[in-house]
């Protein structure tokens, strides 16, 4: 191999190994592809990092070598950056079958301004059962405009002594703000830690997602908050009606909760449950 040759290899190696410096700079920066490709990471590669190459391989070979490694890193950078929607929307399409990635789009020329507006959460729910409260959702059942979004919305009505019981989202985190009255509202982490607060109106408090978490009147009035999660379909399992609501075996109920079958029996009773 000419010394011409040789040289114009070991300029080839300089850009390689700069480029794979700059992916080494990037994975160990924690920014997106777009965030750190503003950035300039340089390189110069010293005496140690130049590579011999076998006098066999030409200089053509190695140049069309170094094309298909430049190809390949470029590759790993911009198929690792995360891919923004081309579509300005995805209004759900309720006649098909909902699913983990969502309903279905509705076709484009059907969509009207009626998707993208909800006024269910105008009327106060119903309070008068149970639990003395209403919550009225505006998942993607009722508010199609919020499909492939990460948005919801609910209006919580709370009469004197109701309560939302506990119950956990497990789809999404939770945020609520109180339009009127007081709510007492908590959440318990998984280390068992409890954040309970009396809030009033304009307070604003946040639910993790999957915690459970709970929210009680805390006055002689009647009391109203929005809240909003970051799915359009945030699930809901109330942690009372799991355990006393259906048919599992009051023996299994009373060896994991730990309540003598007297108290089970009064909770099934008033929650519908059998077994």
């Amino acid at each position: 191999m000419s010394s011409a040759e040789r040289g114009s290899h070991h300029q080839v190696v300089a850009v390689l190994l700069s480029l794979v410096h700059c992916v080494q700079c990037m994975a160990r920066s924690q920014l997106a592809p777009n965030q750190f490709m503003r950035k300039f990471c340089i390189y110069i590669p010293n005496q140690t990092d130049r590579l011999e190459m076998p006098s066999s391989v030409t200089l053509s070979m190695f140049v069309k070598m170094a094309n298909y490694t430049i190809l390949f890193l470029f590759s790993l950078i911009f198929l690792s950056s995360s891919h923004a929607s081309v579509q300005d929307f995805c209004v759900a399409d309720l006649i098909g079958p909902d699913s983990p990635a969502g309903y279905f789009c509705k076709n484009p020329a059907k969509v009207t301004v009626s998707d993208f507006v909800y006024s269910g959460l105008a009327k106060a729910g119903n309070t008068t059962n149970i639990i003395q409260a209403a919550v009225t959702p505006a998942f993607v059942a009722q508010f199609p405009g919020v499909n492939g979004l990460g948005l919801s919305l609910a209006r919580l009505d709370l009469a004197p002594g109701g309560v939302i019981p506990f119950h956990t989202h497990p789809g999404a985190s939770e945020v609520l703000i109180v339009l009127r009255g007081y709510i007492t509202a908590g959440f318990v982490s998984s280390a068992n830690s409890v954040y309970v607060k009396t809030l009033k109106k304009g307070d604003v408090m946040v639910f993790p997602q999957g915690l459970l978490h709970f929210q009680v009147n805390a006055a002689k009035i009647h009391a109203k908050a929005i809240v909003s999660f970051s799915s359009a379909s945030p699930g809901l399992q109330i942690l009372d009606f799991a355990l006393f609501a259906n048919d599992l075996p009051s023996s299994l109920v009373g060896k994991t909760t730990f309540l003598d079958p007297a108290q089970i029996k009064k909770l099934k009773g008033v929650l519908g449950g059998t077994g």
